[in-house]
Order: structure tokens, then sequence, then C-alpha cells
């Protein structure tokens, strides 16, 4: 499909490289929408793993309400993706939302956070953060793993927590950060719902939130234009693509087999 040119209601014509030529030479959409999606992977995914790795680590303590805890913080997880969960943090964003609410009622001037290009994708940002759970989930097994011989040792040794964490707990724990970081890239590049929930679809302010993913689906399906849509997918595979292999090519310089010395 993405060698032709193709509306969904007339029969598909076939244009060759037509269309990748377009979208990398006479396309500033294209370049718009993806520097919007790295600055949002860049900053939205080590956010999402430190809230991830810092909440496991409080909940990995022997409690009673580990388990509740568990469910709790996983829940984000499962409803973040969601039109409902949207629409909540537009409207704790918005104008006359939540936040600007408190501000007023503080005496101090209210955030236009939907009007701000910068703003409104930071909105998109907490909001890809406060989805931290199911990354949680892995670093809690990863941490269960982790030997109390390795702590107790060092303890002996005069190390003290912050010591340890970063000789003990961060080294051992690499194949799992490797693990959340390239699912956490993969998802993070073709996020949408937030986007188009918060942005009624079309990316504003100033194609502020034009996630690469949205311009797919506008191209699709507000322009008709599915065989250029599909050339924009394709390009998105084999971006994802590469970084995912350029990842993989530098695991080796800092992620730690079970039988290296950490």
């Amino acid at each position: 499909m993405a060698f032709h040119n193709y509306d969904m209601l007339s029969p598909a014509k076939f244009t060759g490289l037509q269309n990748f030529t377009k979208i990398l030479t006479d396309d500033p959409k294209f370049r718009e929408s993806l520097l919007v999606t790295l600055r949002y992977v860049v900053f939205a995914v080590p956010l999402r793993l430190i809230i991830a790795l810092a909440v496991a680590m409080l909940i990995n303590r022997p409690s009673k309400m580990s388990g509740a805890y568990r469910v709790l913080f996983y829940i984000p997880s499962i409803v973040g993706g969601s039109v409902a969960v949207s629409i909540m943090w537009r409207n704790i964003f918005g104008d006359s939302g939540l936040i600007n609410g408190i501000l007023n009622s503080l005496g101090m001037d209210p955030i236009y956070f939907f009007k701000n290009p910068g703003t409104a994708l930071f909105t998109l940002i907490l909001l890809a953060g406060w989805q931290f759970g199911s990354s949680m989930l892995v670093f809690l097994s990863g941490l269960k793993n982790i030997p109390n011989e390795l702590y107790e040792a060092a303890q002996i040794d005069g190390a003290g927590k912050i010591k340890q964490f970063f000789s003990i707990t961060l080294p051992t724990l690499t194949p799992i950060i490797f693990f959340n970081l390239v699912m956490q890239t993969i998802q993070s590049f073709l996020t949408f719902t937030p986007a188009y929930i918060i942005s009624n679809g079309t990316g504003s302010p100033r194609n502020g939130t034009l996630v690469y993913s949205l311009y797919v689906y506008q191209k699709a399906f507000t322009d008709f234009k599915m065989g250029y849509a599909s050339a924009l997918a394709w390009i998105l595979l084999l971006i994802v693509g590469g970084i995912t292999l350029i990842l993989f090519a530098t695991s080796k310089f800092w992620v730690f087999s079970e039988n290296e010395e950490v």
C-alpha cells in the first residue's frame, strides 16, 4: 500500500517511491511530528523508568499491604491509555482545570498548558510517567531475585544504602533496565490516544502535540491518503527498528550478565 496512491474510495494506483520521496523531501509536518515524538520519548521513557524503579524499591520492603500496593500502582498502566483518562488529564490541566483552580486559590496567575507547545507536550510526558505500573512489576521481580547475601556482605564491608544501590542494585538490575528501556521506547514511539484526545486530533497548539502516530492517523483518516500513511508507518517501523538495534548494540557496554562480576 505504501507504493500506491489510495483514498479508500477508488482503486489504488501504483506510484512507486513517490510517497517516500515526498515524505523525505517535501513534508515539513513529517519532520515536525518526528521531532515532537523524539522529544516525548527522550523525556517520557526515563521519567517512567525512574518512577517505576523508585516505587518498586519502596514496595519491595516486607509489608502486609505489599500485594494491595502492587495492584494500586499497576492500575494506571491498565487505564492510562484509555480515552477516559486522557479526558481526565485534559480537565486537570485545562484553562479552568484543577491545576489552575489551585493556582487561582493561591492568588497566582494561571498556566495555559494547552496553548503553549512546550507545556502541552509536558502534560503528555507527565501522563506517561504516571503509567509506570508494568515497568514497576518487572523491576520488582528483578529486585526479589537479588541475593540478600550481596547486601549482607556489603554491610559488613561498611557500605551504606547509597553505595549498595549503585554497587549492587543497579548493576544487578541492568538486564531488567535494558528490557524495560526497549519495551517502553517502542511503546512511547507508538503513543496516540492522549495526544489525540488532548488536542482534539489536531496536534495543537502549533503542532506541539503532533506525535508521529497522530500524524499517520491524520493522513489516513482525515486526508484519506492511505498509501501515504502506509509509507509513514513503514518509516516509523524502520526508525524504531534502528533505535532498537542501537540499544542492543550498546547493551554489551553496560548490561551485566549473571556470570559477570558487578
